[in-house]
């Protein structure tokens, strides 16, 4: 039985809003930068496109390898601790990419708490900091995306050549890795594009190495020079684009598997051993920002008084700590329940309709994975600018909305794909219509992923300084942007409290997400 294409009309909507809210950015800054005639210092443009790819190239290895090894331990080796684990080795994605480079800059700067206590030069600054910033930003979203394949690899191949006397290498060459190809060259252009876009870590402790996103970020809030701003943009747009395409149409059509027999951990205590003192050392690096962040956000006067003190936390909150906690909860929590629902929309016209432009709505919404926060804040700096929503809390839902959308909308796309696809052509045979169909038993089905969804763009929100940099005024602005104030104004034991309050919300979401997810 046919489905109706009575929803065309709702899909076109979709098109037109994505249209404004995606396209019609990127057409500005394209128009802005060629009609100034890309105006801009070749030599430092070459040289911070060489800074941006060097660092960008190194920190991805760095983190792809090591989140690999985290994954693997934690999904074949039985180790010890593997609950708290799953919670450390992913804290560094709930905090903004400039606090842990101010992490490191509290640990490892020039005064850093580490520094002094071991003696150290505080040569943080450069390259180096810049790559290890970066690993532990980019390191949770590579590990996820990994352990969650390496979770759902059938064992019964493996047993079976080892039954047949094939060696441990062999068995890697010919079965983990073809399994883990594209899923691990997905993992290394997320990792890339996450890197090489990101002015958060380059800002703190880039020092002299300077990127293309910090020259984006420096000549339009710094210099207010939006002509200059777009050619960079431009610049930052080719990579990541690149990088998406290529994962895009390199993906071969999925298939659903059927997982036998999975992978106990049943490995020997050596083994053991060495994967838990692994997960355990990567843990320790991964908690290093938050506890420097309780060092310094606590300590009457770091380094000569290191007593334990409320005062800090009372100043950030006589800064205003508190209303712009307020502001990014709003901003967070309207984002969240707007764009699930756009997303659960968007989702079931590409994935339940014959709409003629369902193909389209769905390229679209994947597309947003490709463009920078960054850029696509100063898209709609130049697109908006002077509108009726320009300085608003809506031009912020709305930025973060279209920034994060890709993500959720795959999960929900994807949930949508696997239910009985007769279900409308059912309903109708019974006299229900589509809305009942998709309230009575589409939204119970997707219950625990329209939470996942919701819990994504509430804690990105939160963190995210890249898309709301040049959009947020003094009566917008939201609580990740005072980190670059205080940062700015070498106010440091504010910057760590204001860290550690983002943490803790963001901590208090995923934790009763987790709960609803078990009772469930």
């Amino acid at each position: 039985m046919k489905r109706r294409t009575s929803f065309s009309g709702a899909s076109l909507l979709l098109l037109a809003a994505l249209g404004l809210l995606l396209v019609f950015p990127l057409v500005r800054i394209l128009l802005t930068a060629f009609s100034g005639g890309f105006s801009v210092d070749t030599g430092e443009l070459t040289a911070a496109l060489k800074n941006s790819l060097i660092s960008t190239v190194i920190a991805t290895a760095l983190t792809v390898t090591l989140a690999y090894l985290a994954a693997y331990a934690m999904t074949r080796v039985g180790v010890w601790g593997r609950g708290l684990f799953g919670v450390l080795l992913v804290l560094p994605m709930l905090i903004p990419s400039i606090s842990n480079g101010m992490g490191l800059v509290i640990l490892l700067g020039n005064n850093g708490i580490l520094t002094r206590l071991f003696g150290l030069d505080g040569g943080i600054y450069g390259l180096f900091g810049i790559v290890l910033g970066s690993f532990l930003y980019a390191f949770p979203v590579a590990y996820l995306m990994l352990a969650d394949v390496m979770r759902y690899e059938d064992a019964s191949p493996h047993e079976a050549a080892r039954v047949l006397g094939i060696g441990r290498w062999r068995r890697f060459t010919g079965l983990t890795l073809p399994y883990l190809a594209r899923p691990l060259l997905s993992a290394v252009f997320a990792t890339f594009t996450l890197i090489i876009t990101d002015y958060g870590v380059p800002l703190t402790v880039g020092g002299k190495y300077i990127t293309v996103p910090v020259v984006l970020y420096r000549e339009v809030v710094g210099q207010l020079d939006f002509g200059k701003g777009a050619v960079y943009g431009c610049v930052l747009l080719v990579p990541a684009v690149a990088a998406f395409l290529f994962d895009l149409f390199g993906k071969k059509e999925g298939k659903t598997s059927f997982v036998s027999k999975p992978f106990t951990g049943s490995v020997g205590m050596g083994a053991r051993i060495v994967a838990t003192a692994f997960c355990t050392l990567t843990s320790l690096v991964m908690l290093m920002p938050t506890v420097a962040f309780l060092l310094r956000g606590f300590a009457t006067k770091y380094p000569s008084d290191l007593s334990p003190t409320f005062s800090h936390l009372i100043r950030a909150f006589r800064l205003r700590a508190g209303e712009y906690l307020w502001h990014a909860v709003l901003i967070a929590l309207l984002t969240a329940v707007i764009f699930t629902a756009i997303a659960f929309f968007a989702a079931y016209l590409a994935a339940r309709t014959r709409a003629r432009s369902a193909k389209l709505l769905h390229l679209l919404a994947m597309t947003t994975a490709a463009v920078p926060g960054l850029v696509l804040g100063l898209g709609y700096a130049l697109a908006f600018r002077g509108g009726a929503f320009y300085g608003t809390f809506a031009i912020l839902v709305m930025v973060n909305g279209v920034h994060f959308l890709a993500s959720p909308y795959l999960m929900i796309y994807n949930s949508l794909g696997k239910l009985n696809a007769e279900l409308e052509g059912v309903g109708q045979t019974l006299g229900l219509s589509r809305v009942r169909v998709v309230l009575g038993v589409l939204l119970p089905q997707c219950r625990t992923t329209l939470l996942e969804m919701a819990s994504y763009f509430f804690v990105n929100c939160m963190m995210t300084i890249s898309a709301v940099s040049f959009l947020a005024t003094a009566s917008t602005r939201p609580l990740s942007l005072m980190i670059t104030q205080f940062e700015a104004q070498q106010q440091m034991e504010c910057a760590a409290i204001v860290s550690l309050m983002i943490l803790a919300v963001n901590l208090l979401v995923r934790g009763a997400v987790g709960i609803f997810k078990r009772r469930a």
